[in-house]
């Protein structure tokens, strides 16, 4: 590889590194930054020409890539979902498909002036939702469940029967005039059911023997990662060879095998593959959208543009529409799901093959196929990827608008805690294993769930709750530490807290481990006996407004106020620890949730309570 090859990877890896960043800190949609990227890369600059750079490789080597992101996603599909969201994930993935591919190919014809044939296979690439779009945009938005649930089903297993419709179209306008309809009879069609079923049997019999490996513990586990990667590149190409489709459909039903096979030790892998496929996805944006030609953006028209705003706000929407008609979607539901729909990677890489080899054969406008489907992609991406969580927020389809707090452990003095923030204005969910902890808490107003954290069903009525920040308070430090750990991929490894173990076990080398354990609440010394012992004193949380007047006083550390939580305005919850060093000053309109003694000073210096 030569200076210039090494210099352009490197800047590609930086620059997807970089728009993941900026997205994630600035709360942006991940996949316009990589898009917009990839534009100045390639079309814009010309300093990047993937294509030219690899060679012929580079669409095998984007369609493996896309196999790993439908594999990944498919193991999110896990068909307990289908109790609470089933009707809506039908009806998105049988009916809404064919009246969205009907009404897609009416408008690239009526409106986009396409002759039939190039505007039957435009509708038959676009009515795939990408999961390379949606799935990054879900784990941004705080979706409820239900919603969540549509949109993932509807991109992940529409993407390859999308793929294979695509091919069947194309297939049918290739076929030669002596050939006959008939032969859409006698091979077509069983070429097309074969495939299928192949598939199927791909990716069932690979989720089963990963399976038998596991549990029979025939696989070391330094072999796991590697091995589920290369099954899910191993049952694509298989499928692939027996049909263009057929291998997108193999990778995604051998995800959903495992996720349904209840396969053991699988959370972890798969929290390892979601950071590949995060790497994954930010590289092929950036590679594909670099890859354009500038003679493929001058084809863009008018009545282009016209079309792509007839997708948008016509085509989808009457799809949805028509498809959810008497269901037991709600309206609010139906419209959310009817708006958003970004296409990706699948539709570019299906448009760019399928583009040329019709225009290769002769048909009238085929060549605009490419350039619509560029066009309907970029505008999906841009309104979709900016308004989905605004949308979503508006329609009352999220969790919660502001971060909120799950409070692990329902005892008095957390109760208390819960009670103080509650009523500052930020949400908090009480969790335990045992009811009774829990009544009280209830009777206050406070949403509480009844789980163990540490099972499967625990940490996904957790997911289905407003939590953004876990504190793990119950009287064993031990367990408190396997909840943060157990929990750490949800929320983020600095965003769970835990009652402090105890001075000795802090000890960086011979206590808890870091990774075995959350951050500290608080102060070292201020573990549960203290704060239990606290309480039974009397002692009780505030909250404590930062004023111009009180600013200077709650700057200071006094000995007899022990600060947990600063709200910020807007929402924003800082939760102190002695593992960040010092706290920033408090900031006027900010709140401090303290606890404090019975009718205390907080400018009065006392003896320091004691472990």
């Amino acid at each position: 590889m030569t200076q210039d090859a090494a210099f352009l990877v490197f800047l590609v890896f930086c620059g997807g590194m970089a728009a993941q960043w900026i997205a994630w800190r600035f709360h942006l949609p991940a996949i316009v930054l990589l898009f917009g990227l990839g534009l100045v890369l390639g079309p814009g600059l010309h300093v990047l020409h993937p294509s030219t750079l690899i060679g012929p490789l580079f669409h095998p080597i984007v369609s493996l890539a896309v196999a790993l992101i439908v594999f990944e996603g498919g193991l999110a599909l896990d068909f307990r979902q289908l109790s609470v969201a089933g009707e809506g994930v039908i009806r998105l993935t049988l009916v809404a498909l064919p009246i969205n591919w009907i009404l897609g190919s009416a408008a690239a014809h009526y409106v986009g002036g396409l002759a039939w044939g190039p505007s039957c296979l435009f509708g038959s690439i676009v009515v795939v939702t990408g999961p390379t779009v949606v799935l990054p945009l879900l784990r941004q938005a705080k979706l409820k469940p239900r919603i969540a649930a549509f949109l993932r089903w509807e991109a992940i297993v529409n993407d390859p029967v999308g793929a294979i419709l695509a091919t069947l179209v194309l297939e049918i306008l290739l076929m030669k005039p002596n050939e006959g309809t008939s032969i859409y009879f006698t091979e077509m069609m069983p070429h097309l059911l074969i495939s299928m079923i192949v598939a199927i049997g791909l990716g069932i019999g690979g989720g089963w023997s990963v399976k038998q490996l596991f549990v029979r513990d025939l696989m070391p586990e330094t072999l796991k990662m590697p091995l589920l990667l290369t099954l899910a590149l191993a049952v694509y190409g298989l499928g692939s060879l027996f049909m263009d489709g057929a291998g997108l459909m193999a990778a995604t039903v051998f995800g959903m095998a495992l996720a349904n096979m209840r396969v053991p030790g699988l959370g972890e892998l798969q929290r390892m593959k979601e950071s590949l496929v995060v790497l994954i996805v930010s590289l092929l944006f950036i590679l594909l959208t670099a890859d354009l030609h500038r003679v493929v953006l001058a084809r863009l028209s008018w009545s282009i543009f016209a079309l792509t705003l007839a997708m948008i706000f016509i085509v989808r929407p009457l799809g949805i529409y028509l498809a959810t008609l008497r269901s037991g979607l709600s309206w609010n539901e139906r419209i959310f799901v009817g708006w958003i729909a970004p296409r990706g990677i699948v539709a570019a890489a299906v448009a760019g093959v399928s583009g040329i080899r019709l225009s290769e054969a002769g048909f009238a406008s085929s060549e605009f196929v490419m350039p619509a489907v560029f066009a309907l992609i970029a505008a999906t991406m841009l309104l979709h990827g900016f308004s989905l969580t605004p949308l979503a927020r508006k329609l009352k389809l999220t969790l919660s608008n502001v971060p909120a707090l799950a409070i692990v452990g329902a005892n008095p003095w957390t109760r208390n805690m819960a009670e103080v923030v509650v009523k500052a204005g930020t949400p908090v969910t009480m969790v335990d294993t045992a009811a009774r902890g829990l009544v009280p808490a209830k009777r206050a107003g406070i949403p509480v769930l009844h789980a163990e954290m540490l099972s499967d069903a625990g940490a996904e009525s957790l997911e289905e709750l407003p939590a953004d920040y876990l504190i793990a308070a119950t009287p064993d430090a031990i367990y408190n530490g396997m909840v943060c750990a157990h929990l750490a991929p949800h929320f983020g490894r600095a965003r769970v807290y835990q009652v402090s173990p105890g001075l000795k076990k802090l000890d960086e080398y011979r206590g808890l481990s870091r990774d075995a354990r959350g951050k500290l609440l608080g102060e070292p010394a201020w573990n549960f006996t203290l704060l239990d012992t606290l309480y039974q004193d009397g002692w009780r949380f505030v909250a404590l407004p930062v004023t111009p007047e009180t600013e200077m006083q709650l700057s200071r550390r006094v000995e007899d106020r022990l600060d947990f939580l600063t709200l910020r305005p807007g929402g924003g919850i800082m939760i102190h620890s002695a593992e960040e060093g010092r706290d920033a000053p408090p900031a006027v309109e900010e709140v401090i949730i303290s606890m404090v003694p019975p009718r205390p000073n907080v400018a009065q210096v006392t003896t320091p309570p004691q472990p």
